[in-house]
């Protein structure tokens, strides 16, 4: 509930804001439109570049507008995701869920906040005209395979990708998959550790330099320029 609140508010926030935009852009275009009829021949070709400009921003400020309403109206069009996280999970352990998002990407990112100690991976975004049951058919499909046998609404399966891929694949959907996950600050943090083994003066300056950012941080905090979720 709290996710479809948030998807709510960000499809009313967007098509207030691009509502906003292509007010602005109107009046810029009619200001200039004034200036190509007074302009001179030399003049004109500059300020009938800027109107084309000003068109194509006016023309991306509609579908925008266009795309935010039609997801709004569209109660199940979303996105179905799946990622991992390594560092924190292990290899072959995968989350599917579901997100109305505008943004897809920022469900990921807030799954990757403070809660756990690494970013995750994404390996696939898949929209959907009805993300719900895509997500339900995926999640059933793999129901024996939740590593929380006590809590489903966790959705972590412990899972080949190659196998998540086929059912997708199944239904003719074009997906774009990542197979192979990144890891980077999990992948960073062992090689940090295996420098820090070998050579202990790298250990002294890696102490170091937390110390002073664990400190900063806490400054920011303290003064309000940082959240504390996100420190």
């Amino acid at each position: 509930m709290r996710e479809e609140e948030k998807a709510r508010k960000e499809f009313e926030r967007a098509i207030k804001e691009a509502a906003k935009e292509e007010d602005t852009l109107r009046k810029a275009m009619e200001k200039v439109q004034k200036e190509v009829e007074r302009a001179s021949e030399e003049q004109r070709a500059a300020f009938e570049a800027q109107l084309a400009d000003l068109q194509r921003k006016l023309e991306e400020a509609e579908a925008k507008n266009q795309r935010a309403l039609s997801m709004a109206q569209q109660t199940k069009s979303g996105h179905v995701y799946v990622i991992s996280n390594v560092g924190s999970f292990g290899e072959n352990v995968y989350k599917i869920g579901m997100t109305r998002r505008l943004e897809p990407l920022d469900r990921v990112r807030e799954l990757g906040d403070a809660s756990v100690p690494f970013e995750f991976d994404v390996h696939a975004l898949i929209h959907s005209e009805d993300a719900p049951g895509l997500e339900r058919e995926l999640q059933k499909r793999f129901i024996q395979l939740q590593v929380n046998k006590v809590n489903p609404r966790k959705e972590f399966f412990r899972v080949a990708l190659r196998q998540i891929r086929e059912i997708v694949e199944t239904r003719g959907l074009q997906v774009s998959w990542t197979m192979a996950a990144e890891a980077r600050e999990y992948r960073e943090t062992l090689a940090i550790e295996q420098a820090m083994a070998a050579d202990t003066t790298k250990a002294d300056e890696w102490l170091r330099h937390q110390m002073e950012e664990t400190d900063r941080m806490a400054t920011a905090v303290e003064a309000g320029d940082l959240d504390d979720s996100a420190a």
